[in-house]
């Protein structure tokens, strides 16, 4: 089958012919149709600090992807072929304090799909039976080919009750789009997305957002007004892993608020830890989904009139993967999905 592969410990990926991946007792083999790229490939292909400590080449990368399964192992009872499904990204042991409790999102010997096992930039991809999740009739199939990362803006945007809150997020990349059409969706009062670029701002609007604004040339407190606000936000939700915009959106916030973190920051951020004290905020650091309760709320959101669409803006074929990683690189993008079927 065709893979895209980290061959070497250098920058780059390679589109090659590797063996179609093995389907144990417990396994379901998924002919792949559509993926999503994520960061997380982005560095992965720059082969920065983070990848040379966390990828041992070669392997195939990706871990957003829809499909429909092929092939079941022989304890496969839930799933047949002809099935359209996801897959949880991370694969759990099972046999931890927090599997065994039903916490799996806890386990910390969990293995990344596309990081610390083959991944779905490729023709096929095995994932166990526990990682699958079965996909209603109805499901838009770009949607379903992003549910890894739409989970982590469902999982992070419900942290905290958001219904008639005051909500700011910081960071419009693809996944903090996401979370501004589920905050919508779920009730919030006010949406603010903080973001530079002025594509993704016009984007956030789409999305739901009441305001989109530049950090760079008005301070939060000076929207409170034109918003009708009291004290500050209830809601806070970090997604750029950028220091000042951390501390910038804690001292911005009203007492007793809480700030949920899946923005990943490069280097060590210092915080004022009087702030948090002060107002009594609930600190919450995000990470992956809740297996499988975040699913099931993607799920059902979508269901009932979530539209997150307008987060995907670009399609390539998965032989235009330099163009396709070229343009997720950009601020002029959202999320860029590749089709593995052309």
């Amino acid at each position: 089958m065709q893979a895209l592969v980290k061959t070497q410990k250098a920058p780059g990926l390679e589109l090659i012919e590797v063996p179609v991946p093995a389907v144990g007792i417990n396994d379901v083999l998924v002919r792949v149709q559509k993926t999503g790229i994520c960061g997380t490939d982005l560095h992965i292909d720059s082969w920065d600090a983070w990848a040379q400590n966390a990828i041992d080449p070669p392997l195939t990368i990706g871990h957003e992807f829809v499909g429909e399964i092929v092939e079941v192992g022989a304890n496969v009872t839930d799933f047949a072929p002809g099935d359209l499904v996801s897959g949880e990204g991370h694969v759990v042991c099972g046999r931890c304090r927090h599997c065994l409790a039903g916490r799996r999102h806890l386990c910390a010997r969990a293995i990344g799909l596309g990081v610390g096992r083959d991944g779905a930039f490729a023709e096929f991809v095995a994932l166990p039976m526990t990682n699958i999740w079965h996909h209603w009739p109805g499901v838009d199939i770009e949607v379903a080919a992003i549910f890894d990362p739409f989970g982590n803006a469902v999982h992070t945007a419900l942290a905290f009750p958001i219904l008639g809150e005051d909500v700011l997020i910081s960071g419009a990349g693809p996944i903090g789009l996401m979370a501004t059409a589920v905050a919508r969706h779920a009730g919030a009062r006010h949406i603010v997305v903080s973001e530079p670029n002025p594509f993704r701002r016009e984007l956030a609007i789409r999305m739901g957002a009441t305001m989109a604004t530049d950090p760079r040339e008005r301070a939060f407190t000076d929207l409170f007004e034109d918003l009708d606000m009291v004290e500050g936000f209830d809601v806070a939700m970090e997604m750029s892993g950028n220091a000042r915009a951390l501390r910038d959106a804690i001292a911005s916030m009203a007492h007793g608020g809480g700030v949920a973190i899946l923005g990943l920051p490069t280097e060590e951020i210092s915080l004022d830890i009087n702030a948090v004290v002060m107002k009594m905020l609930t600190v919450r650091g995000i990470y992956g989904r809740e297996m499988y309760e975040t699913w099931y709320k993607m799920t059902v959101m979508l269901q009932s009139g979530l539209d997150i669409t307008p987060a995907i803006t670009h399609r390539f074929g998965f032989r235009e993967h330099e163009a396709a990683f070229s343009v997720a690189r950009t601020g002029e993008s959202g999320k860029v999905i590749m089709d593995w079927t052309a």
